[in-house]
């Protein structure tokens, strides 16, 4: 588990450092032509100092250290500004900043089997320092491979639209939010082992693959041309109906069977038809 470290200023660590060092160069100076006793002393003075500079570290904001005692986890530093730790301590620098992936375009099967392209953003951050550097080899790569086998199984486990699933309840293409909700809790749940928190998850692309891409366009003009013809029936037949009970309700005109039949075949011909209709005016009877 991550364990958070509060180390010491560094400030008076640099000081005592930058003594040493000055104390150093005097006595070598010094013990030049004096004694090596100087010599010595200047030598020492010069190592202290430098064993003491490898206990400072500068941490940026929303950066961390991951800090190590001869394989043992000690803890993790994330407070940001000049700190002195252990000089015997080996650091892991992790950042805890957001990071953008723009996964590549993918071409996978839907759950109909028909061949997809499929692309997301992903917004990630390290959440748990510990198993980002332990539980899990480069998590950064990590990251990438698990983000391309979650979008691989969404895709996989919805149809691309309802054209051939009438009854799907989800569909890539007019899930929106549900489906992005999906991606991220499939994300969550791959790369919690890696200590990342996953922020956003979006589709950035999605379309049918090329192969197919015309041939379903066809069908989806076909589909739609099918559904307004049927709302224009549904219309037209609404219309004649109302016409016919007007035409008798108020006794303007009384029509026999085979009159209603043909004023029934105009009216049809004149609201379904694509364009306008050319009226003909006829000067004699139906039956002459």
């Amino acid at each position: 588990m991550e364990k958070t470290l509060k180390p010491i200023s560094g400030y008076l660590t640099l000081v005592i450092c930058l003594i040493l060092f000055a104390v150093s160069v005097y006595f070598f100076v010094a013990g030049v032509d004096q004694s090596v006793v100087y010599v010595i002393i200047a030598i020492l003075c010069f190592l202290l100092s430098c064993f003491f500079l490898k206990g400072l570290m500068i941490i940026q904001p929303n950066h961390s250290r991951v800090l190590n005692f001869f394989g043992k986890y000690v803890g993790t530093v994330k407070d940001n500004g000049l700190f002195f730790i252990n000089p015997l301590y080996s650091s892991q620098r992790i950042s805890l900043r957001s990071e953008n992936l723009q996964g590549q375009t993918l071409k996978v099967n839907d759950k109909m089997g028909n061949p997809i392209e499929i692309a997301v953003v992903i917004v990630w951050k390290v959440g748990d320092t510990y198993k980002a550097a332990f539980d899990v080899e480069r998590y950064s790569d990590f990251v990438k491979m698990q983000s391309e086998a979650a979008v691989r199984h969404l895709a996989m486990s919805f149809p691309y639209d309802n054209l051939e699933d009438d009854h799907a309840p989800i569909t890539l293409r007019e899930g929106g939010d549900k489906i992005n909700s999906i991606l991220e809790q499939e994300l969550t749940d791959r790369l919690s082992k890696a200590g990342i928190v996953i922020q956003e998850a979006r589709i950035s692309h999605l379309a049918y693959a090329s192969e197919i891409a015309g041939a379903m366009l066809q069908r989806q003009q076909a589909t739609a041309i099918v559904a307004a013809r049927t709302k224009i029936v549904e219309g037209a037949v609404g219309m004649v109906d109302l016409a016919l009970k007007k035409l008798s309700e108020d006794n303007i005109v009384e029509l026999d069977d085979e009159r209603k039949a043909a004023m029934v075949s105009n009216l049809m011909v004149v609201l379904c038809g694509e364009k306008a209709a050319t009226p003909i005016l006829n000067a004699g009877t139906l039956y002459n």
